[in-house]
């Protein structure tokens, strides 16, 4: 077992940091070398310590030095050559010391070429045969014995002389590579050769590989005279440059009658004559031949191919430069003129032929005046467009709907896309006058339903006061070929006047949502862009600002910098004496307002989403603020919106989307970061209950039934320093 263990450990070692088998290379038992074996050197060729520690198979990985050489083989069967002189080339292998042997094919050869010797290392000649080729046993200028085959190397690549140069070996000057007298004498015979039939090469690969693909489109015009009517015809010439070959297709108009056929003229090369000039079949060919006897010899003629092509007819065809703008072509007797063409046969003619006008040639008559589509009066029976699409087809169809808009407005969560408003009949009706109405605008399909809240003691029954549906404008003709005008959301804001069915309604105002809504889409409501209103009171203003600025100073007596909205909206009336509409004043002060904050909506909205998680059985709160924290590198307590809404959303929160994005809102601080801490214990509802939503007044922008009370958040001050400033700047 001892003399076992030993013997591996020999047997067993590292050679460039990879563990081999290395005990052919040790001594025997006392250290004496075995009958026989000879010493090998420890180390490679380089000095130790230099280059790299990596493995050869690594540093050497793809590089292969390559020699030309080339060898004798005797031909003792044939007389013509005694001997043969066969080029090859010579790859050592940087990683591995392996050698192989290829030599190139040469066409009718009639040798079996190739692979010679296969890559494997290969041992020296005798009496070395025991050792390998190594990169030292190579160089310019020196034979070398692969298996009794005498290799002579003439020359090598450069990577391969600047690899030997590094490797400090002096490179001999490179030898003359020696031709085979036997392929120089064939050669010989081949170019005296004078064939009886010789090919004639046209070589047509390099333009179809250059301009494959690449079509040159011009629009033409066909004046047929010989027709009946006199036509005009349009037609496509497509130029193929890779064969110069023309293809021409015709823009059937619609209701011509003409058939369509798919070309009128498929694709060959165009010849230039016209058809009086036509050659008889076989007129012209490719060869031409002579009759060298005639007919003295038994009525027999010797024929011979013709090189010099006397009785040969020329035949030319339409290029790429015959083709300009203005020039008439002849198609087979049709005289067709080019009109136009596109931008890359511009970009072609530009670059090649140095062509700069591309001038059209006007060819296509003016369109006729388009007759004015005139539809009959409405009827009266049904809708307006009920009835105006019986004139757009024989087969009447239903009016189609908008139903992209529908889609995009129609009730989402707690976004209601329903414009409310508070309005007033305009009577002199004392009993009238007090009645109040809830205007209601569904943005979804732009139609209109007014609702009347009971009021008590009033004598009047309140409920539905007109049904949901578009209402005209008033004014217009009943019977008409127009479409009638229809109320619009834009139509609707606190102060307008509008007429319902003859009723003359005041807004007076308008839910919470609705302020928000038009403020929000302000480019589609001016009476609710603040810097519309701003450059209209600033043009109203500007002359006497000074006097403005006394009057709202003259408002605010004990300088606390705000004063209350019935004072401000006096001033704004005053100062722009009528020209900015209620909604504006009010849109003005919501803009400057001093609000004061509701938790009325804080515990409303964790009241509903607390609901919900309970119904859901969510309970992973643990978790849900171990993951915050987590993700919280700076430990700071705070997150960014978009991050805790991703980790809501990759906890399945059962949560709407537009209630999470309001509870975020809610526990955001004034740097648009979450308190996490904070939001997660107000979802706790094991730990933190609220009590049910139910039981909660709910606030009045989220309720569908609004009766027209003061809205949840209303103004009351109005910080007027701010106003001033926006309007005539910072005073130094």
């Amino acid at each position: 077992l001892g003399k076992e263990k030993f013997h591996k450990s020999q047997l067993w070692g590292y050679c460039n940091n990879v563990a081999m088998l290395v005990g052919e290379d040790k001594p025997g038992i006392g250290g004496e070398p075995l009958p026989g074996q000879k010493p090998k050197p420890k180390h490679s060729v380089f000095p130790r310590e230099i280059g790299s520690d990596a493995p050869a198979w690594v540093a050497f990985d793809k590089q292969v030095l390559s020699f030309d050489a080339y060898f004798e083989e005797e031909v003792p069967d044939k007389n013509q050559e005694l001997y043969r002189i066969r080029h090859c080339k010579i790859y050592f292998y940087l990683e591995d010391d392996t050698i192989q042997v290829v030599e190139p094919q040469v066409k009718n050869s009639g040798i079996t070429q190739g692979t010679i010797v296969r890559r494997h290392r290969i041992p020296l000649p005798p009496p070395n045969e025991d050792q390998f080729y190594t990169v030292d046993h190579f160089n310019i200028n020196i034979e070398v014995i692969l298996y009794a085959r005498r290799y002579r190397i003439v020359d090598c690549d450069e990577f391969t002389k600047n690899f030997l140069r590094k490797m400090g070996v002096r490179l001999n000057p490179p030898a003359c590579r020696p031709d085979d007298p036997y392929t120089k004498e064939r050669q010989k015979i081949v170019d005296n050769m004078k064939p009886l039939r010789p090919y004639e090469r046209l070589d047509t690969l390099r333009q179809f590989l250059e301009y494959d693909g690449h079509v040159l489109r011009f629009f033409c015009v066909w004046d047929d005279q010989e027709s009946m009517f006199h036509d005009t015809r349009e037609l496509v010439l497509h130029y193929y440059l890779s064969d110069d070959t023309i293809e021409i297709k015709e823009i059937v108009p619609v209701n011509s009658g003409r058939d369509a056929v798919p070309l009128f003229l498929r694709r060959d090369k165009l010849p230039k004559y016209a058809p009086p000039g036509l050659f008889q079949p076989g007129t012209i060919t490719s060869r031409t031949v002579l009759n060298v006897f005639g007919g003295l010899v038994g009525n027999k003629g010797r024929y011979i191919l013709d090189n010099r092509k006397t009785g040969a007819v020329h035949q030319e065809f339409y290029k790429d430069c015959d083709l300009t703008i203005g020039a008439v072509i002849n198609v087979w007797g049709r005289k067709i003129i080019l009109c136009d063409c596109d931008e890359f046969t511009k970009e072609y003619y530009r670059t090649k032929y140095g062509i700069t006008d591309f001038t059209p040639v006007p060819y296509k008559a003016p369109p006729p005046p388009e007759i004015e589509r005139k539809f009959p009066p409405y009827t009266g029976f049904g809708s307006e467009e009920d009835s105006l699409c019986s004139c757009l087809g024989l087969l009447p169809k239903p009016p189609q709907k908008d139903f992209k808009k529908f889609m995009e407005k129609d009730r989402k969560g707690l976004e209601s896309n329903i414009l409310r408003f508070l309005a007033k009949l305009i009577t002199d009706n004392p009993i009238d006058k007090e009645r109040k109405f809830i205007i209601s605008y569904f943005l979804s399909d732009d139609t209109i339903s007014v609702f009347e809240p009971m009021q008590r003691n009033t004598g009047i029954l309140g409920g539905k006061f007109l049904e949901r549906g578009r209402i005209k404008k008033p004014g217009q003709e009943l019977f008409k070929s127009e479409p009638s005008e229809y109320f619009k959301a834009q139509n609707l804001f606190v102060g307008a006047r509008v007429c319902f069915h003859g009723h003359n309604f005041l807004l007076v105002d308008a839910d919470e949502y609705a302020f928000n809504y038009m403020e929000k889409h302000a480019n589609e409501f001016s009476m609710a862009d603040i810097s519309v209103i701003l450059k209209k009171l600033k043009a109203v203003a500007e002359p006497c600002s000074r006097e403005v600025k006394q009057m709202f100073a003259a408002a605010d007596p004990d300088h606390t910098k705000v004063i209350e909205y019935d004072s401000f909206r006096n001033l704004i009336v005053n100062i722009t004496n009528g020209a900015l509409s209620e909604h504006e004043i009010m849109t003005l002060g919501r803009c400057y307002s001093l609000r004061d904050d509701s938790e009325m909506d804080v515990h409303f909205l964790l009241a509903v989403a607390q609901e919900q998680l309970k119904k859901k059985s969510f309970e992973n709160f643990g978790q849900l603020s171990a993951v915050f924290v987590y993700n919280d590198h700076e430990k700071c307590g705070v997150l960014p919106h978009e991050t805790c809404r991703t980790i809501c959303k990759s906890f399945r929160l059962p949560l709407a989307d537009d209630l999470l994005q309001a509870l975020l809102n809610i526990f955001e601080d004034g740097h648009e970061k979450v308190e996490y801490k904070k939001f997660v214990d107000g979802l706790n509802w094991r730990e933190n209950q609220i009590p049910a939503f139910q039981t909660i007044k709910v606030p009045l922008k989220y309720e569908d039934d609004w009766s027209g009370q003061l809205p949840s958040l209303p103004v009351k001050r109005i910080k007027y320093l701010t106003l001033l400033e926006d309007l005539f700047g910072k005073e130094e």
